[in-house]
Parts: C-alpha cells; sequence; structure tokens
C-alpha cells in the first residue's frame, strides 16, 4: 500500500498529463558515437555508470579518471577502466547477471551531458587493460560498453542546480570518514577514519 493518494500507474495516466516529447527530442536519439558525442567523452572526467542486477536491484556508480579515461573504440564501442574500490563489486556482479547500462557524461563547467545506453561486458584482455595504465598499473578490469542509443541532454537541471557555480559551500556537512563510521558502526575516532580515506586516496588510486 503506497503511502501517498494520487499515485500514477499506469502509461496512458502518465502520458495524459505529461504527454509526448516534440520531434527534436525524439530525433536527436542517435544508434552510435558520431565526432560528437566522441570530442564530449574525450573532454569528460567523470561518468555515472548505471546498472541492474536479474532481479531488478538498481545501483549507479561514479567512476572518474583525467579527462578522456573513457576511450571510443570505434562507434559502437566505448572502453572504461575499473580502477580500485572497495571490492563490493556492484557494478561488475550486476553486469555478470544483465548487461543492459546507463551512462551519463559530465563535463565541468558545460551544461549539458551525454547520455549513452547500450550493454556490457567486462574484458581481461591485457591488450585492452593496457590501454589504461596509470602510475605503472594495470586495471584489473575493462568493461566494454555495445552502444545501443546516445543522445545529449538538454541543460536545464544544470542550470537548476548551479552544479558548477564556485559560489557553493557545503562545510556544513558530515566528513566521509564520520559517515562511515556511523553507518559502519566502526569502534574508531573521526579523526582515525578521516586519516584513512586520506590514505586511501594518496596510495590506493590505481
Amino acid at each position: 500500500m503506497s503511502a501517498f493518494s494520487q499515485v500514477i500507474q499506469t502509461e496512458a495516466e502518465l502520458r495524459d498529463i505529461l504527454g509526448y516529447a516534440g520531434p527534436i527530442a525524439q530525433n536527436k536519439v542517435i544508434p552510435d558515437i558520431d565526432d560528437i558525442c566522441r570530442a564530449f567523452i574525450e573532454e569528460s572526467p567523470f561518468v555515472l555508470f548505471g546498472s541492474a542486477s536479474a532481479n531488478g536491484d538498481m545501483d549507479v556508480s561514479p567512476k572518474g579518471d583525467p579527462a578522456g579515461f573513457v576511450q571510443v573504440m570505434d562507434s559502437r564501442t566505448l572502453l572504461i577502466p575499473d580502477r580500485p574500490g572497495n571490492r563490493r563489486g556492484d557494478t561488475l556482479s550486476n553486469i555478470v547477471q544483465n548487461p543492459n547500462v546507463g551512462l551519463l557524461f559530465l563535463v565541468p563547467g558545460r551544461k549539458e551531458t551525454l547520455r549513452v545506453n547500450g550493454t556490457a561486458q567486462i574484458v581481461r584482455d591485457e591488450a585492452v587493460r593496457g590501454r589504461f595504465v596509470m602510475q605503472g598499473k594495470l586495471p584489473i578490469f575493462v568493461i566494454a560498453v555495445t552502444v545501443k542509443e546516445s543522445f545529449f541532454h538538454c541543460t536545464k537541471c544544470v542550470v537548476r542546480s548551479e552544479l558548477w557555480s564556485a559560489d557553493q559551500t557545503n562545510d556544513h556537512l558530515l566528513s566521509l570518514g564520520a559517515v562511515i563510521i556511523q553507518h559502519a558502526k566502526l569502534d574508531m575516532s573521526i579523526e582515525e577514519a578521516d586519516a584513512e580515506m586520506r590514505e586511501d586516496e594518496k596510495n590506493g588510486l590505481y
């Protein structure tokens, strides 16, 4: 039972209120990565990677590296290095179960974003992994995405959020160390936890 009294439950209900996209929004979707998309990807240091397990549990994982870290192998294939993390492997596990993925590329200072949908594989080919050496280290895996569609998203959400505004501050938020202590119920001080986070940032990036 829902806690809300007015819940949209059918496509017909949704479209009665929302309506339909116009021809520009409908026709802007392309089935590959063209030169315009490639240029944007080459300037992007950050991508949000959406995936789902076989039973539909969702995950969105942030991935970042120097701009251009996602490589366009060809017009239908993107290569993304999987850098060291906490070994949860949520994205990787989902790909094994369900290859359908969605990507959202951001470029600092740009209002538009690039959306790419497709299917993914986890690749171990040494020649492919060798394309992503950083600080002398190979990634353990590379995610290869076969592109089904790509399109640029309008600027309104970034404009509304003032995402790249230099005036925004967030010093009132808890540090990551403080958050982890509470969520994981750790018996350590905030200073110790924050120090571990800084050490991991310094020595565990690759």
